[in-house]
């Protein structure tokens, strides 16, 4: 048998497999969202790639005895799974002198599996707390809507919040492709000086 022949074949056959896909697998980074909002106090990113959306993150916070209490919701496309979440959260006005407090409530949770690994710290030389999930497993393809903060702000004219996310996504498939969702939300409370 010939084995320039043979080599050849196969990898016309190959390309012929192939010619109808468009992309092959690879990270994206979407970092320029769509914002919608509700209210001052209740947004979302939404993150599309080819006019269809990927994901979002949807914030909602009401003011309790001054202090800020967020409700969160993460969605994704069908197809892909949660690799991990990172959200900083801090208030403009007195992230460097006095800087809000930020508790995690209610930490994601699924129905079967051991609850993912959450860690929460201020990191040097940056801005606000940060708030990573990793290590999702079953939640890892669902709606993720189970996680609660409260801040506290450190100054009385606070009233302005920020928070950044970065979402990874992952595609099972070998051609699809896998998502880093990146943006920034700023929300405003100003009945956090009402007294």
């Amino acid at each position: 048998m010939n084995r320039r022949t043979y080599f050849t074949s196969l990898c016309a056959a190959g390309i012929a497999a192939t010619a109808g896909c468009s992309t092959i697998s690879g990270r994206k980074t979407l970092s320029e969202p769509t914002v919608n909002t509700d209210s001052s106090g209740r947004k979302a990113l939404i993150f599309t790639a080819n006019d269809e959306e990927v994901g979002h993150l949807g914030v909602d916070g009401s003011v309790t005895s001054g202090r800020i209490d967020l409700s969160t919701e993460i969605w994704h496309q069908d197809g892909t799974a949660v690799e991990s979440i990172k959200l900083s959260v801090w208030m403009p006005e007195t992230a460097t002198e006095s800087p809000a407090e930020v508790t995690v409530v209610s930490p994601v949770e699924g129905d079967s599996s051991p609850p993912p690994s959450v860690a929460l710290y201020t990191p040097d030389q940056a801005l606000g707390t940060v708030i990573k999930i990793t290590d999702l497993d079953d939640l890892a393809d669902e709606t993720i809507s189970t996680l609660n903060l409260i801040v506290i702000p450190g100054s009385e004219t606070a009233t302005r919040l920020t928070i950044h996310t970065t979402i990874e996504l992952s595609s099972g498939g070998t051609l699809g492709s896998d998502y880093t969702l990146d943006g920034e939300l700023q929300l405003a409370y100003p009945q956090l000086t009402d007294k």
